[in-house]
């Protein structure tokens, strides 16, 4: 058989694995692809091979098709979300510094209370510079609504610093940040190096969010469909492998391989296991999907889910928020993940939309099998966002 050529562009991430693993198992060639893999240095590397053609997909952070639709960051090209390649995923850290300041006011972190851990921030004087790696990333927006919902006192200030996922453990080390909110290995990366602590996982602030996509240009997506459909049903079949838990020692062998994050796959594993090291002094701390590749309808481009994204840049960069979500809802392309997935049995939602941050236990959900069981999906503060009224 022929084999189609492919390129798609990822940064060394945990959550790259589906693209990482429909290559090296095979997925891809079972789609009758060539599927080539290009490590990028930074997302705006990643976002700039993606619009002038030099890659054809790419693993991307949610917010970034979602701002370009919306006109911000500079780049008019259209892209497109096929899916989403992974939920959760990602954390939040401390210099030593920082971690010694929070104990000696009392606090102790569990891993989980994201209301106790702002709080105790909150007492900080001065300013905290925090590093994430993109301005528009699921990071960027869960660290400003986190903020923004327990309100911030006049004696703190915040300074976001953009720096790459690679680089974020280097750049607490030297002093450069206070804090991070980064993608997995690199907090763990930090924690090994001795260089900070780690203070949450971002999934303690939102329990289901949409953190990379498979993104395509949209005019490839209108041309290529075939192509699209080859390669969406190809990281798909991956992501239903990941989620199988025998397989996580294979998949942290392969990750750990130097053309993907080179890094030791003990490391690597702890985000796939959800057993985290906080720092070199506590024990490991489980935490449930840590990272999400397929349970609960993981990879489904939910249109309510992009509507949160454009309601939340809209309100941080003076945006008319209703048009903003509209907008942003044309960008997770379910339409094409169905047409695409319905004919393999891939289980998926009835509906597009839903009510984020609704659930807060298991809930069953009206799917073409009848069996879809969706996971909570709750925010720290409570709040629901209802993607009709967009608030």
């Amino acid at each position: 058989m022929t084999l189609l050529p492919l390129t798609a562009g990822f940064m060394p991430l945990i959550d790259a694995a589906p693209l990482i693993i429909a290559r090296e198992l095979g997925f891809a060639e079972e789609e009758g692809l060539n599927l080539t893999l290009q490590s990028g240095p930074s997302w705006s590397t990643l976002r700039d091979r993606l619009v002038l053609g030099q890659i054809e997909a790419a693993h991307m952070l949610s917010p970034v098709p979602v701002a370009m639709a919306l006109g911000l960051g500079g780049i008019a090209t259209p892209l497109d979300a096929l899916s989403v390649l992974s939920v959760n995923g990602n954390v939040i850290g401390v210099s030593n510094t920082v971690a010694a300041r929070l104990r000696a006011n009392g606090f102790t972190t569990d891993f989980q209370d994201a209301t106790t851990a702002g709080l105790a921030l909150a007492q900080l004087d001065g300013t905290l510079r925090i590093g994430v790696p993109f301005p528009f990333s699921m990071h960027a927006e869960l660290l400003h609504y986190w903020l923004a919902g327990l309100g911030l006192p006049e004696n703190l200030s915040i300074s976001v610093h953009t720096i790459p996922p690679p680089l974020m453990a280097d750049a607490i080390a030297a002093n450069e940040i206070d804090a991070f909110c980064v993608g997995e290995p690199w907090g763990s990366i930090t924690v090994e190096n001795g260089g900070g602590e780690l203070l949450l996982p971002c999934a303690s602030i939102w329990q289901f969010s949409p953190e990379k996509v498979l993104a395509v240009r949209r005019d490839w997506a209108e041309t290529q469909d075939d192509m699209a459909g080859r390669l969406l049903r190809a990281v798909w079949k991956a992501g239903r492998w990941l989620g199988n838990t025998s397989k996580l020692s294979t998949a942290t062998e392969i990750l750990s391989w130097p053309e993907y994050l080179g890094l030791p796959a003990e490391i690597l594993e702890r985000a796939l296991t959800g057993r985290m090291v906080i720092s070199r002094s506590t024990r490991a701390h489980r935490v449930p999907r840590m990272v999400n590749f397929y349970d609960g309808a993981a990879t489904f481009p939910w249109k309510s889910q992009a509507a949160w994204i454009g309601a939340q840049l809209a309100h941080r960069c003076g945006l008319d928020p209703s048009q903003s979500a509209e907008k942003a809802a044309t960008v997770f392309r379910s339409d094409l993940y169905r047409r695409h997935l319905a004919p393999m049995g891939a289980d998926m939602p009835a509906a597009s939309v839903k009510l984020e941050g609704a659930l807060d236990t298991p809930t069953a959900a009206k799917s073409g099998t009848g069996t879809l069981i969706l996971g909570p999906d709750a925010f720290f503060d409570g709040r629901v966002f209802d993607p009709a009224s967009n608030n």
